[in-house]
């Protein structure tokens, strides 16, 4: 098994989909107890990648390959490295808390809706295993299919026009993408990724290519000013979808960062690296005032994961910036730690804040703000979750989302007391509009009767809540072995990015 561990992370997913899937409309429930045993064996699995793969050592490793299209020289290729296993453990765990979430809200062709969550699920993980470049491409635009059915068919009254928004914006992006990879086929004559990296450019070359895989991955991240299709997309999409999209598919365009533009283009990421830090602080800063002003809560939250995910391209970028200056490796190390202890901490954090809003939208039906308030009075166990989450959101030290921030804004300082103190804004705005929800909804006295109807958290969502919830405050209170899965790898992408290849 061990030797085909990623072949089975990917696929046990994708296959298990089908007998869900051949359970059909009449049988709801055993498509439902199906689902949650393949999301639990899945995860089950992704956990010997903690036995596995040995993060001292670094690199590529369990490492598959077999000849796809042989005309070609395509290889179905695998590894991963210590980002990679990160990403897919936290993709494996939220994969069982969709599917829980979702057990009686989804009452409308739920074995549909569990196949979907299974499949999407299998395709995240072969991007975050692909080292072919041709494979991550095929699953890099596959995941689009899942997640559009999920928001086309269970999404709300907009979801034609949010879905159409959400594959148009992402499909436009990955037109460049592959340009890209075809020019570099035509110079290397493999798509394997390692030789990619290693293929010698001149500075207008990687300038092209630069750019090209910085339009696909900004979509995708989503970064200023390509950023409009995500409100749309979590504001229709059901709760599940959401979450997925928020805590999983969003890290695939830093991912797309880390694996393409870092080791192929270097010289061409640190030139324009202030291009991306600026339109980073313009997220950070810009669109967390935007966040301010929503009126519905799905909205609010999906505006500030743009927000936080400018914490990931500020920390990658800064790293870009600092690797080459004298005395500063170890800034643009921390920095680079940092963007990657956000990006699994956005995750846990943006995934529990949808739920919560999911939880409420279930028993009131609406997701106006306006429409709330007094919340805590009916369901304080829900009310502790809620301000544990939105704590988190604002980056209190003791949760994951402190961790990350305060490091990439560390590093921040030493490329410019300008930067970080833009970035540390941040702070302040995210708790300003973090906090000016949570007053809003769960504070006052309860001026809806409906709010006074509305039931306690049950058994299930409790599940779901403090699974989020021990990872919070796990990795906001101990982020070491976070960090240490990590840390090699982090080391030899930051060695890469000092490569010069002119």
């Amino acid at each position: 098994m061990f030797n085909h561990l990623l072949s089975l992370l990917i696929w046990l997913p994708i296959a298990g989909g089908i007998p869900v899937l051949l359970a059909g409309a009449s049988r709801p429930n055993l498509a439902r107890w199906l689902s949650l045993l393949v999301a639990v064996l899945t995860f089950v699995v992704s956990l010997f990648l903690l036995v596995q793969y040995h993060p001292d050592a670094g690199g590529m490793q369990l490492n598959e390959s077999y000849l796809w299209i042989a005309s070609w020289g395509v290889h179905y290729s695998l590894a991963v490295d210590g980002i990679s296993v990160a990403l897919i453990l936290m993709s494996t765990f939220v994969g069982i808390l969709v599917i829980v979430g979702a057990w009686q809200v989804i009452q409308d062709k739920p074995h549909q809706y569990m196949a979907a969550m299974l499949i999407l699920e299998g395709l995240l993980i072969g991007v975050f295993c692909a080292t072919d470049a041709l494979l991550f491409y095929a699953l890099f635009e596959a995941i689009l299919i899942p997640m559009f059915i999920l928001i086309g068919i269970w999404g709300g009254p907009r979801r034609v026009y949010a879905t159409l928004k959400f594959f148009i914006y992402t499909f436009f992006g990955s037109v460049f993408m592959l340009i890209a990879l075809l020019y570099l086929y035509q110079q290397a004559h493999t798509f394997d990724m390692a030789t990619l990296a290693a293929l010698p450019l001149t500075m207008q070359e990687q300038t092209w290519i630069f750019f090209a895989f910085l339009i696909a991955f900004a979509i995708k991240v989503p970064m200023v000013p390509v950023h409009t299709w995500l409100p749309d997309a979590h504001v229709e999409a059901p709760t599940g979808g959401s979450v997925v999209l928020a805590a999983v598919m969003l890290k695939v365009g830093t991912y797309g960062i880390l694996r393409f533009i870092l080791p192929i283009t270097p010289d061409a990421g640190a030139h324009y690296a202030w291009l991306v830090i600026l339109l980073s602080l313009i997220a950070i800063v810009y669109i967390g005032y935007v966040a301010l002003v929503q009126e519905d809560m799905k909205k609010l939250v999906a505006y500030s994961s743009v927000a936080h995910m400018g914490f990931v391209t500020l920390g990658i970028f800064i790293a870009f910036m600092l690797v080459r200056q004298p005395g500063y490796g170890d800034m643009a190390l921390l920095g680079m730690q940092g963007a990657m202890v956000q990006m699994i901490s956005h995750g846990f954090v943006s995934g529990a804040m949808f739920t919560c809003i999911g939880v409420m939208y279930d028993r009131l039906h609406t997701r106006q703000i306006k429409d709330y308030g007094g919340v805590i009075n009916v369901m304080p166990w829900f009310g502790f979750f809620y301000v544990l989450f939105a704590m988190a959101n604002c980056g209190l030290p003791g949760t994951s989302g402190f961790v990350g921030e305060f490091m990439v804004i560390l590093a921040s300082f030493s490329a410019s007391p300008w930067i970080a103190l833009f970035a540390a804004f941040t702070l302040v705005i995210g708790a300003g509009y973090t906090l000016w929800l949570v007053k809003r909804v769960l504070w006052g006295d309860i001026t809806n009767p409906h709010v006074a109807e509305m039931k306690e958290i049950n058994g299930r969502e409790t599940f779901v809540l403090a699974a989020f919830a021990a990872a919070v405050l796990a990795l906001g209170v101990w982020p070491q072995p976070l960090v240490h899965l990590m840390g090699t790898s982090v080391s030899q992408l930051v060695q890469q990015l000092a490569i010069h290849k002119i």
